[in-house]
């Protein structure tokens, strides 16, 4: 098996297979390898957060995943009755869409295919290296051994990541100590709206609708939290937790799926070493709380993605190559980091709470979420609208004053006009990957050098209807790929200063 590949992806879930997009988007030649033959009829996760639509729309494919999905207004934090509203937050995808894994999966494999991604299934990576030069993978398909080589290797393989181990990072974190059960199966009498969330001294329970007579059924059951994860979960077993924390089964039968999941949570030391990348799960890894996971970890790979195009492309400028890299852990860790508090705090509040104390703190904190302030705190955390990242990868230019208050924050798709009269989308202009330079104020003068390659930027000028207060004193918003802030300029240049 050879390749002539720049990126090896390890790991062909929604993470791998969103980077493998990414990098394809932009002329990158990537390998995606699985082990699996086939994709995992099994759904883990069944939520796309808002954050994660986003992405997509500023790739232009939004609509493929909204026409599979079903859009939720609100979600949960710890299966508290008082739910989350993501109303609150500006954006075109203020809701997150239940749509599953399977599906999600199903549809970037097919716009990997578009884009020309080299995806490699049933093959299995056994070691890998890397030296100044590259990386390099070696492995067995059908039987054949394999070794390719690349410029950089990505490990999205997952909890128990190959790539991790062999590069030698660390995944520290809570071991195992409680556990919950999972169901996909049939019910004869579902429960009136067809969908609960309910959560009492004897445990916590919940039951979505997945199509038909089949449900998923979640159940956290006082009696048996501490029973191992390997310990295989039966039908019967399922039932009998159901009913002592509902009061009934439901009658499940005909199961589909059941598995017993954790509270294990881990962090990945660092996120690079040398020219070995994680991302998702291979990165970290939490209880399955808010619909997270998968979310953060697609949300790794688009940061990821263009960064690494840009480097491979000399897009970057000479200067700016290794600080580019290095910005992806800089950035995404501290949001991995997060992932791990809030969902340990879910954890407790899930997990140890079945005591009159504990079930005192999920009324207080429930009450207390009625509040805006707080809701809409937890909202954006658990849904990715609330990331904002901490400083600028471009020096402000000679000439232009920096308007502080706009670095690293994530931007919706404004509606644009122009001056011809035409219109247009912020993320219209971004669905090729490539930076922009919105131009607000006619009068700014701009140009790009040393930082970036022109190549790399599109010069954008048009009006933002309905945002003219929020933009005051802004003459240009330099716009990341991920539809991020870089940094605004608030002076008006002189015609010969430089952006970069």
């Amino acid at each position: 098996m050879t390749s002539n590949a720049e990126v090896i992806v390890a790991g062909a879930g929604p993470v791998g297979l969103l980077l493998a997009c990414e990098l394809a988007l932009a002329g990158v030649r990537v390998t995606v390898l699985d082990r699996r033959t086939e994709a995992v009829p099994q759904s883990r996760a069944l939520t796309m957060h808002g954050r994660t639509l986003e992405m997509l729309a500023l790739r232009g494919v939004a609509g493929r995943f909204l026409a599979r999905g079903m859009p939720i207004p609100s979600g949960h934090f710890a299966g508290l009755p008082t739910r989350l509203d993501f109303s609150a937050c500006d954006s075109s995808c203020p809701f997150t869409l239940f749509i599953p894994q399977s599906v999600t999966e199903q549809l970037l494999e097919a716009w990997a295919g578009e884009l020309g991604v080299d995806v490699r299934r049933g093959a299995t990576v056994e070691s890998t290296g890397q030296d100044e030069e590259g990386v390099w993978v070696a492995g067995t398909r059908a039987g054949t051994p394999f070794r390719l080589e690349a410029r950089y290797l990505v490990g999205a393989d997952g909890a128990r990541s190959l790539v991790r181990r062999q590069a030698g990072i660390a995944f520290d974190g809570v071991p195992p100590t409680r556990t919950a059960m999972l169901g996909d199966v049939l019910l004869s009498t579902p429960p009136p709206g067809r969908a609960l969330s309910l959560g009492n001294p004897a445990g916590g329970l919940m039951v979505v609708p997945l199509g038909g007579e089949l449900y998923r059924v979640i159940v956290v059951d006082a009696q048996e939290i501490d029973v191992p994860v390997e310990v295989p979960v039966t039908l019967d077993g399922l039932a009998a937790a159901t009913r002592r924390v509902a009061g009934d089964d439901f009658g499940m039968h005909a199961p589909q799926w059941l598995s017993r999941f954790s509270n294990q949570t881990c962090l990945a030391q660092s996120y690079r070493q040398g020219r070995i990348f994680l991302a998702g799960d291979a990165a970290h890894i939490h209880l399955p709380a808010g619909g997270q996971g998968m979310n953060v970890g697609m949300q790794d790979a688009m940061n990821l993605g263009w960064k690494l195009a840009g480097v491979l492309r000399g897009r970057a400028g000479a200067s700016g190559m290794a600080s580019l890299l290095d910005s992806y852990e800089a950035e995404r860790h501290p949001v991995g980091a997060a992932l791990y508090r809030n969902t340990l705090a879910q954890s407790a509040l899930m997990m140890e709470s079945f005591d009159p104390a504990g079930q005192a703190l999920r009324a207080t904190l429930s009450e207390l979420m009625k509040g805006p302030e707080l809701n809409a705190t937890l909202a954006h955390e658990l849904s990715g609208f609330g990331i904002r990242y901490r400083a600028a990868l471009l020096p402000t230019p000679q000439g232009g004053e920096a308007c502080a208050r706009w670095t690293g924050r994530r931007v919706p798709d404004w509606p644009l006009r122009h001056a011809d009269g035409t219109a247009s989308s912020l993320y219209r202009h971004l669905a090729g990957g490539r930076w922009v330079a919105l131009r607000v104020d006619e009068s700014a003068q701009t140009g790009w050098q040393g930082a970036l390659d022109g190549g790399w930027v599109d010069m954008v000028t048009a009006a933002v209807p309905g945002r003219e207060a929020e933009l005051e004193g802004v003459a240009v918003l330099v716009v990341r790929p991920d539809g991020y802030v870089d940094h605004a300029i608030a002076a008006v240049m002189p015609a010969q200063a430089s952006l970069g």
